[in-house]
């Protein structure tokens, strides 16, 4: 599953909108969409909050480990 995937599957499993994450992240929802559908990379900072936000690890999101803690 590529980390794209990781990130939608999380947002969905917990019936959150796009905009709802985007908001947190203090970015557009345009833009959180490019990063669950591929489009562009997750910059490292972006990628710590999609972590604390979700509460599972880098390595989980970025296909490293199952595990997500």
């Amino acid at each position: 599953m590529e980390h794209w995937e990781r990130i939608k599957a999380l947002r969905e499993d917990k019936d959150l909108k796009q905009a709802t994450v985007a908001k947190y992240l203090s970015i557009a929802q345009n833009t959180y969409s490019q990063y669950e559908n591929g489009e562009r990379e997750i910059p490292i900072s972006i990628l710590i909050k999609i972590c604390r936000y979700f509460d599972v690890s880098s390595d989980y999101i970025l296909g490293l480990s199952d595990k997500k803690k």
